[in-house]
């Protein structure tokens, strides 16, 4: 199965652009990337799509209740913050002197990988 290539790495900050949890105005829901998933793609961003569970207790490891985590999100819900702007972007791509790729933000033209 082919792997499908994302602009969106791990430590990314993102914003939420469709879904339940989508970015209105006033209200900018942005998280920082902690899993990517690029068979599914699919992205686990932090504080987004929080999932309760029911736990049981295990040999005092951990205590019974309900235990809430982000749950995956798909890559095209969310779209990428430029740290050098601060706005939502997409991502182009150009080749360094050296020859190694870099990201670059299409709004402000500055490389988004340092």
């Amino acid at each position: 199965m082919p792997t499908n290539k994302l602009n969106i790495r791990k430590g990314d900050e993102v914003m939420v652009i469709a879904g339940k949890d989508r970015s209105m105005k006033g209200r900018s829901r942005r998280g920082r990337v902690l899993e990517v998933s690029p068979g599914s793609g699919r992205i686990i961003v932090d504080g987004i799509n929080i999932m309760k569970r029911a736990v049981r207790q295990t040999q005092q490891m951990r205590q019974a209740g309900i235990v809430e985590s982000p749950g995956p999100i798909h890559v095209s819900s969310v779209m990428l913050v430029c740290p050098n702007c601060d706005a939502p972007t997409r991502a182009g791509h150009r080749v360094r002197e050296s020859g190694s790729k870099v990201r670059v933000c299409k709004k402000c033209g500055k490389d988004i990988d340092e």
